[in-house]
């Protein structure tokens, strides 16, 4: 008998049987799971949530004609108090003049907005995520590299916004509310517009500035008095001025690896100089403007009892607790004004982090099948604890970042026009769109084999490390260039990066 059983045990008519069973029921439980998260990507479809990663827009998908709206996209992004902070940096941490530093910061405003002004305009024209059209100059692997910096870049400004935002937000409550709290209310709010994607995105971006316009206006009206009397300040330096100035350089300039991701959904006829233009004067008013109100408001908050008392409140540079203290004179309505301005981080935050999600696909290629907004919920649990860590060291955390940024951007800013403007060749095929546009081969996006090694523009990005090193003027390293002058590379590093390619 026991024999028998052995002989039924190894009869393979016995044991197929008992397999196919079991491969029916994973494929029923595979199928009923493919099922689900059909529905649910469905359901999220029909609720405007965007799918679409760094998958090049087709020509015919590109529709959206109110080009007005990247105006409202550039200006309410950086309408904030995040550019706010940046401004009191002159006074703060460099020792400039209220003169001084709002001079420096019209200037690095002015030429900075240029490069990032002129890549919004490829969106409309080629229907590429900026990082995508970047491999057309590092080539399909050589991207990583920048793709992983520009990572790093967006998520830093996420951590900052969220501490600015949170500081802002738990200044109100009286001590009530931790700054932990603050940033993690911060975080959700922009998690759900980032989640939704470019319709939902651009809604918001249209009407989010006029609160926030409203609550500086009340604070210019309400503190405008004390203006005129700023804080003495030592002569500026060479130093200082180059350094303030890299800050700012390194706070608009890094828009420029993310700029066309904003555009790709744009008629491709529509006119490059008025895209160019509303995005140029969108990024130049709210910058500006903010960083420029920031700075005279620094120089005088150590003259006044109540705003010192603010800046200082819970930690050093606590700007939020400074805004608080300038709206503090109409009471309970200045309070609700500074919770409407810690929401104006919201703004910044989404957009930036609806780059960033972009931004995994082009670093691990495979990921493209994933659908965009699973790496909104990816990148906020990156963001969220780090900005916790981070909050109590805002002012030297901003400083250090934004002049660390700004070493990077430049040299992918003159990589990327140069492989425009030199190696590329302006050959639209107007009867064919998808087969030369700008010089570029849309559909050979995602070849590796037909798209450029990227070894020419490596090689430039490390060899204008060459220039940079010496020039850095930073909290872990001094370079002899730097201790003399600031950060002096800024300046000099672009057109090395030029010369070597």
């Amino acid at each position: 008998m026991a024999q028998t059983d052995l002989e039924r045990y190894l009869d393979p008519s016995e044991v197929i049987p008992e397999k196919a069973e079991l491969a029916e029921d994973e494929a029923r439980s595979s199928s009923e799971s493919s099922s689900r998260w059909k529905r649910v990507t469905g359901k999220l479809l029909t609720w405007g949530v965007e799918t679409r990663g760094i998958q090049p827009v087709p020509f015919e998908e590109r529709t959206d004609e109110q080009f007005f709206k990247i105006f409202f996209l550039w200006f309410t992004t950086n309408f904030g108090i995040l550019s706010f902070s940046a401004g009191t940096l002159g006074p703060a941490v460099y020792g400039l003049s209220k003169g001084d530093s709002c001079l420096v910061i019209l200037f690095f405003n002015l030429l900075c907005c240029t490069p990032v002004a002129y890549f919004v305009t490829w969106g409309p024209k080629l229907g590429m995520r900026q990082m995508t059209q970047a491999r057309y100059s590092f080539g399909y692997y050589g991207v990583i590299i920048p793709s992983i910096l520009n990572l790093i870049g967006g998520l830093g400004f996420c951590i900052l916004d969220c501490i600015v935002g949170g500081q802002t937000l738990a200044s109100v409550a009286d001590g009530r509310m931790s700054w932990t709290v603050g940033i993690v209310i911060i975080t959700v709010i922009a998690l759900f517009l980032t989640f939704f994607g470019y319709n939902v995105l651009n809604w918001y971006e249209r009407l989010a500035w006029i609160p926030v316009l409203v609550c500086f206006l009340v604070a210019l009206g309400l503190g405008g008095k004390h203006l005129s009397t700023p804080a003495p300040a030592e002569p500026a330096t060479a130093a200082s001025v180059l350094s303030f100035g890299s800050v700012i350089a390194g706070f608009v300039i890094s828009w420029a690896p993310l700029a066309s991701d904003f555009t790709s959904y744009y008629k491709p006829d529509v006119s490059s100089w008025k895209m160019a233009l509303y995005s140029y004067t969108g990024l130049l008013l709210s910058n500006a403007g903010l960083q420029i109100l920031g700075a005279a408001v620094a120089s005088v908050a150590p003259l006044i009892p109540s705003w010192n008392d603010g800046w200082n409140l819970g930690g050093p540079s606590n700007v939020g607790g400074l805004l608080q203290a300038m709206l503090s004179p109409v009471g309970n309505f200045g309070k609700f004004l500074t919770v409407l301005l810690s929401l104006s981080v919201t703004a910044d935050i989404a957009t930036t982090l609806y780059s960033m999600c972009l931004n995994f696909q082009i670093l691990i290629p495979k990921l493209v099948v994933v659908p965009r907004y699973v790496f909104s919920l990816v990148a906020t649990a990156i963001v969220l604890p780090l900005a916790i860590v981070g909050s109590h060291r805002f002012n030297d955390t901003l400083e250090n970042f934004l002049a660390l940024v700004g070493y990077w951007v430049s040299e992918f800013v003159a990589i990327v026009l140069v492989e425009h403007f030199v190696y590329r060749r302006r050959d639209q095929t107007p009867d064919n769109p998808y087969s030369t546009t700008m010089g570029y081969d849309i559909t050979q996006w995602n070849r590796p084999s037909q798209l450029p090694t990227g070894i020419p523009a490596l090689a430039a990005l490390v060899l204008s490390y060459g220039l940079i090193t010496p020039s850095m003027n930073q909290v872990l390293f001094i370079g002899p260039i730097g201790e003399k002058t600031g950060i002096l590379g800024l300046r000099l590093r672009s057109s090395c990066v030029a010369c070597c390619i």
